[in-house]
């Protein structure tokens, strides 16, 4: 684009929105793409307009909505929407539950081509049907065209963005402790983690609870797995004192076990593996106390198909002090979305 005096604008496109405010009334009162004529004149010094942006030919450049346009194209997210372009920009917004992913190396790239800002949600945060996932526009009102080209080819037969629908799972629940087994006290995970639960698609298969005894908390893995148990989730007996045999039942089940502690807190003992298909999580005493855990971090990504890595979990640790009650950028706290 370029800028020209409003007396020598006559017949050429107006490239920007040029607002008006007077009694009652503040909008555009000449619209992107209008095509000035010599009774423009002056109305546009009225508005204290002496000077002009138009449209200059052959400029290689692209206007922000054309750009923002072009820009949510390259980023098609099934489940979600581009709506736009408003003000220069594009915003992205689920039309499902589910749990979003972005590919943060890809996304870093795209930001680092020069005038283009492509802002998303965190990766791995569950989001609600209505949510907002992602904006993207560019900063100036134009650009030079190359630029999203560079965005485009960076982007193809690529994935930037996706929200992954939850999956129905079932669920079985396993409490241990001889206190709990004998009566002795009450058990208070049972309906921790039932609420828990509420926000996916769980059916719970049962819950049965278990004496510190190895044999018997295989055998109730085991059974549940019978049932079509596409989650084992152990409460007790998960640190490491010698009565705590969780895990060693865990790994005895496990054709691939990922971890056995996490560097989150609370939720330090968290243990996952795998036998076969079906997902075993160790859950510590901590998820009774405290409203917010590492499990909540866990859940959307295990119903939403994920399989963990020892890696993955591991880059928990940065962010993985919760407040419990302050805004952050932990996926799963109830608090505040940042």
């Amino acid at each position: 684009m370029k800028k020209i005096n409003v007396e020598d604008a006559v017949g050429k496109e107006l490239c920007h929105d040029i607002t008006a405010i007077r009694d009652g009334f503040k909008g555009a009162e000449f619209k992107r793409g209008h095509i000035i004529t010599e009774e423009d004149i002056p109305r546009l010094l009225n508005l204290g307009k002496k000077q002009i942006f138009v449209w200059e030919e052959n400029a290689g450049e692209i206007h922000e909505e054309e750009s923002a346009i072009r820009l949510a194209a390259m980023a098609p997210v099934d489940g979600a929407e581009w709506t736009g372009p408003s003000e220069g920009k594009m915003m992205l917004t689920a039309k499902q539950r589910g749990m979003f992913r972005v590919d943060k190396d890809l996304l870093t790239a795209v930001n680092s081509i020069g005038d283009i800002t492509f802002t998303t949600i965190a990766d791995h945060y569950p989001v609600e049907e209505g949510d907002r996932l992602a904006s993207v526009r560019i900063v100036p009102l134009v650009t030079k065209e190359e630029q999203i080209i560079e965005a485009e080819k960076l982007c193809k037969d690529k994935t930037l963005l996706a929200l992954r629908p939850y999956k129905n799972m079932r669920v079985g629940i396993i409490i241990t402790g001889s206190e709990i087994y004998n009566g002795r006290i009450k058990d208070k995970f049972e309906p921790v983690i039932r609420a828990k639960l509420t926000k996916y698609p769980a059916e719970v298969l049962g819950v049965t609870i278990c004496d510190d005894d190895l044999d018997m908390i295989i055998a109730a893995s085991k059974t549940f797995m019978e049932q079509g148990a596409d989650l084992l989730i152990y409460s007790g007996g998960m640190s490491v004192d010698p009565d705590d045999l969780t895990p060693t039942a865990m790994r005895q089940l496990a054709d691939h076990f990922v971890t056995q502690g996490v560097p989150s807190q609370p939720g330090n003992m968290t243990t996952i593996a795998y036998s076969g298909d079906v997902v075993l999580t160790g859950v510590p005493s901590a998820a009774i106390s405290q409203p917010t855990t590492v499990l909540d971090a866990l859940l959307p990504q295990i119903f939403a198909g994920d399989r963990f890595t020892k890696e993955e979990l591991m880059r928990l640790g940065d962010g993985g002090l919760c407040m419990q009650c302050k805004p952050c950028h932990f996926p799963c706290c109830p608090y505040g979305k940042y």
